[in-house]
């Protein structure tokens, strides 16, 4: 469903002539989440020490994975709660072998334990702007807010991208499921307390069984659909040792385990990207790339096995070796493309338009200045291209303010606005 939707959103607005984003002006940020397995030397797990998992081998695992994918974001979990962590996972494994231009975000653990989450990002394409930490009976959640260094940055044009990580309480059964539902609904009150047309991306160790678990059912169903997160590929069902996602799995690495890597075998999927509507539908200057969402080293031959065992040729044997020996978990990637031309205006309008958004009380206000008298007519699209409302107005030329009825259900929407000389305007529409 996101790909067929995604599709006629594009062919929408491109039919209408307004792109929303220029072809030749996009940029990349490639995205990796990964949950690195208690980088740390006081993980609290016995099993889990300085031979089952040295960092000195990590730095040399993650510096191979890191350098394989190069990604402009890598969002991790269980990171050691002292920033000499952070700063030696830096120095160590990311700014290597000629690199020098990766930064990381603040540390946090006002929840308390021994692992926490932490973002680092390439810092001539995103620049730091502020951070929000939730605490949760487990860990925190963590919400980094950062600018694309655009072009016309002097101008005081970019765009933001709040990227959220998250590490839900682990384990099975209703005591611990719900546990996880409460951290999802801490996130999601923080969503919807911040407001406005956000460009959030919701990232971690999700830790739920299936789609139909409470957390995520809350993250993805939430009832304002302006804050309801996305899951870029759709793929809904009971995910848990189901070999139908057998090619979306993600832990565990190992089918045996010594104590610390957890056993089994590739059949839960645990590490999930989510996004809001604005990044899904690509309404403030990004959007994300749903067929560049993979798990790295999974080649869906891994049910119940370890992600070198058959031979994987999904990745090269180094890189594989390195996942299988660095985590449990294998980390997710996917793209997002950015409009690199930030407040440029793509063509000189005929009429100059401006609605307000979000769509407030049920009542569209437009904006409207006519260089001439003409008829104007107005039009609303569901974002499937169903023609739900229309209507013209006489104006004379000058400025004009116009409200509308908008009694639709809360949702994305396109505004066409045309007059008679076969001039038009797209705006989007978010209630």
């Amino acid at each position: 469903m996101s790909a067929k939707r995604l599709s006629i959103i594009i062919s929408l607005v491109c039919t209408f002539n307004i792109p929303v984003f220029r072809a030749d002006a996009q940029d990349v940020l490639k995205m990796m989440q990964y949950n690195l397995m208690y980088y740390t030397q006081t993980s609290g797990v016995s099993d889990c020490n300085s031979t089952t998992n040295n960092l000195n081998d990590k730095d040399a695992n993650i510096r191979k994975i890191f350098h394989y994918v190069m990604p402009d974001v890598f969002c991790v979990c269980e990171m050691g709660t002292n920033i000499s962590y952070v700063e030696r996972l830096l120095n160590n494994a990311i700014n290597t072998d000629g690199v020098d231009y990766y930064q990381h975000g603040p540390l946090t653990s006002y929840s308390g334990g021994q692992i926490a989450n932490m973002i680092y990002y390439d810092s001539r394409k995103l620049k730091y702007h502020s951070h929000t930490a939730i605490s949760t009976a487990y860990r925190d959640i963590n919400g980094y807010k950062m600018y694309y260094n655009s072009t016309e940055l002097a101008n005081g044009d970019t765009i933001f991208i709040t990227f959220w990580i998250m590490h839900l309480k682990a384990g099975s059964g209703e005591t611990n499921a719900a546990a996880r539902h409460t951290q999802a609904q801490l996130l999601m009150n923080k969503l919807s307390s911040l407001g406005g047309p956000g460009n959030h991306v919701v990232s971690g160790d999700f830790n739920v069984y299936g789609s139909e678990e409470a957390a995520y059912q809350e993250m993805t169903q939430y009832p304002n659909s302006l804050y309801r997160l996305y899951d870029p590929i759709g793929r809904d069902g009971h995910w848990n040792n189901n070999s139908a996602f057998k090619d979306i799995h993600t832990q565990s690495t190992h089918y045996d385990s010594d104590g610390c890597f957890a056993s089994g075998g590739l059949d839960d999927r645990f590490d999930i990207i989510l996004v809001s509507p604005y990044i899904y539908y690509g309404v403030n200057g990004v959007i994300v790339k749903p067929e560049t969402y993979y798990a790295l080293g999974q080649d869906g031959q891994r049910f119940n096995g370890s992600v070198i065992s058959p031979t994987n040729s999904e990745v090269p044997s180094d890189v594989a070796n390195a996942l299988y020996n660095q985590s449990d978990h294998l980390p997710v990637i996917t793209d997002f493309a950015i409009d690199g031309h930030v407040g440029i205006a793509h063509h000189e309008p005929d009429f100059y338009l401006q609605v307000t958004n979000p769509v407030q009380e049920n009542s569209l206000t437009i904006r409207l200045h006519a260089d001439q008298e003409d008829t104007y007519r107005f039009e609303v699209f569901s974002i499937d291209g169903k023609m739900l409302k229309t209507f013209e107005r006489r104006l004379d030329a000058g400025a004009h303010q116009l409200s509308e009825p908008f009694d639709f259900a809360h949702g994305m929407y396109l505004l066409k606005v045309s007059d008679t000389r076969h001039h038009s305007q797209i705006q989007k529409l978010v209630k």
